[in-house]
């Protein structure tokens, strides 16, 4: 299994929405390195869902119940999209100024490349974050 973070912005579509409808396509990347990203996620991983915008923080935890497939609702296909499906809320939102205040995440990409929509979570960070955030 691997781990990745999902970028939303909650006023678009919320952890609690996702909640709500259980499950739903995870659509809208179109950065290249998202992309290349994105590509690389399997039925079965794991994911942060992190809230943009004014809040910044990871919201809660989904599983990946479909892995990467073209978007069918693009003519490209090279825009794919996942499906996912709520796991559990954070207990405490997991803000980006305490991830961005410990060393451990210096070299995080939630921290250097803070545009990519989609990134990887090496296992020893997404231990520690779902630590932070109560998810246990």
């Amino acid at each position: 299994m691997n781990y990745w973070l999902l970028k939303t912005e909650p006023g678009d579509y919320s952890y609690g929405d996702l909640t709500r409808d259980k499950r739903t396509v995870w659509d809208g990347v179109r950065n290249n390195q998202a992309l290349q990203f994105l590509r690389q996620i399997k039925r079965g991983d794991a994911a942060f869902i992190y809230h943009t915008g004014k809040d910044k923080h990871i919201a809660g935890v989904a599983e990946v119940v479909r892995g990467t497939y073209a978007d069918p609702e693009q003519d490209d296909e090279k825009i794919v999209v996942v499906d996912v499906k709520a796991i559990r809320a954070a207990k405490t939102p997991v803000t980006l100024a305490s991830v961005k205040s410990d060393e451990a995440f210096a070299d995080f990409h939630l921290v250097r490349v803070s545009r990519l929509s989609v990134m990887p979570v090496p296992p020893a960070l997404w231990k520690k974050l779902c630590k932070m955030g109560g998810i246990v």
